[in-house]
């Protein structure tokens, strides 16, 4: 009968593991060592391990340090590893070893055991340190995993994902630009403007982010990859980097290059915090959008109403009818999540201790769930709530008829001081700034019309 278990050792003696598992003795303790969270690394980081692993496979049976035939099965066994096959297989948890030196183990013997397997091997023929580790170590291959798998999934989820929420906004500047409302500053009646303006900066806003997030993305490029333990190089060919960097671009598309300094690339990790920083800037923008979204929704008798958000389900349990501007706060929770994974990242970033930064597992989980989170709400938002906002224009008209602040554009004609009594008038008896001036026949009609023209209020320019 089976006993469900097999025994393997490393240099701390015996450990039981899992009969089928393809890790070995070092994840096995690190599994039993880190029942922390339940939480491990995602599909991307996995992703760019296998990849990591296959290229240092093949370019060291090109550079003669490594047996072709071992190197052939481990590039197809980390491929494997690579496309999700395996995913099951990496147990650990983030809250593990700060270096990621467990789940790099975690790598190395899934993939060690995989590609014993497709030698046919009766024993285990490749090992993990010696043959899939060869040439690396922990210590380069992780900030290396950290670089890879943020600049893979923010060219290819986040980008698109805000030029996809940039151009709904966008669409909705021009299908809005009619329409003349209120401003507001303070939260206060301010002098009008059209909403397509408004969604323009909404929209500009995204596209400056989009920059913000590709400049700091190119920082990513440099990769850690070759300074092995403290980033001499210790164990490892002078060329193994260049050309295992080289095939990494090529298999995904995207530019990388060795690390200019190889100290300060194991020793910190400031590419990450920026570009963390800048994940920061669009979360900022994205919970200014949201909120003034949802208030501009919010009624629709008690409040503004200029606009009518889409309804997608059902607002509450008790009050029949109700619903609420939901996807705005799934964004405003999203905006949240990054502002908090930042401080994360950014303490983490901070733990550079000589020659190693020492909270990576933690920092890379904060940054690939923040480029996530980032990418699959700029989408949802944009699908369920943007592109089906509709305008209430008899509301705005409303609204800004009654808004004293347009005794601003009276200003040139009547000086401040007599245009502030107008307002506050109007403001006190809840009557039109256009009617105040009227009864007190401050201007001739002609005046009063160029005077409180409200489209020529949106636009730069002084009285002729």
């Amino acid at each position: 009968m089976s006993s469900g278990y097999r025994i393997e050792k490393d240099s701390l003696g015996e450990v039981k593991v899992p009969e089928n598992a393809l890790y070995g003795a070092q994840t096995q303790r690190a599994f039993e060592n880190f029942p922390v969270s339940g939480q491990r690394f995602g599909r991307r980081f996995i992703q760019a391990l296998g990849l990591i692993k296959k290229a240092a496979a093949l370019t060291n049976a090109e550079l003669g340090t490594l047996n072709p035939t071992v190197a052939g099965a481990i590039a197809e066994a980390a491929e494997e590893v690579a496309a999700g096959t395996w995913d099951d297989e990496f147990v650990l948890d983030i809250y593990q070893t700060g270096s990621g030196t467990s789940t790099n183990m975690n790598a190395n013997e899934v993939i060690a055991r995989r590609a014993t397997q497709i030698i046919a091997g009766d024993a285990q023929v490749v090992h993990p340190n010696d043959h899939v580790n060869f040439g690396q170590s922990s210590n380069d291959v992780i900030p290396t995993a950290i670089h890879v798998a943020a600049r893979l999934a923010i060219e290819k989820e986040l980008v698109p994902a805000l030029e996809h929420f940039a151009g709904a906004l966008s669409e909705k500047a021009k299908a809005f630009d009619h329409v003349i409302k209120s401003g507001r500053t303070h939260l206060m009646d301010a002098t009008p403007v059209r909403l397509g303006q408004e969604f323009g900066g909404y929209a500009h806003q995204m596209v400056k982010g989009i920059g913000r997030v590709q400049l700091a993305s190119d920082e990513l490029a440099e990769l850690a990859l070759g300074g092995t333990a403290t980033g001499t190089g210790i164990n490892t060919h002078p060329e193994f980097a260049s050309r295992t960097i080289a095939r990494i671009s090529d298999e995904l598309g995207i530019p990388f290059r060795e690390a200019e300094n190889h100290f300060e690339a194991q020793a910190s990790r400031d590419a990450a915090v920026s570009v963390s920083g800048a994940l920061n800037v669009v979360a900022t923008s994205m919970l200014k959008i949201a909120d003034d979204i949802r208030w501009m929704g919010s009624g629709p008798t008690s409040g503004i109403f200029e606009i009518a958000i889409p309804a997608v389900q059902p607002g509450s349990s008790i009050m029949p009818g109700k619903v609420n501007p939901v996807m705005a706060e799934a964004m405003m929770m999203v905006a949240s999540r990054v502002m908090g994974n930042h401080t994360t990242i950014t303490i983490a970033g901070g733990r550079g201790n000589f020659e190693l930064n020492v909270m990576m597992p933690v920092l890379a989980h904060a940054l690939q769930e923040s480029i996530t989170l980032l990418a699959n709400i700029a989408r949802v938002f944009s699908d369920r709530c943007v592109v089906g906002i509709e305008v209430n224009e008899e509301r705005a008209r409303e609204l800004l008829e009654l808004n004293p602040s347009i005794a601003t554009a009276l200003t040139p004609y009547i000086g401040y001081d007599e245009a502030s009594t107008v307002a506050k008038e109007a403001a006190e008896k809840g009557i039109s700034v256009r009617e105040v001036v009227e009864r007190r026949e401050l201007l001739d009609a002609a005046q009063l019309a160029d005077a409180l023209d409200v489209r020529a209020m949106t636009e730069p320019g002084l009285p002729e």
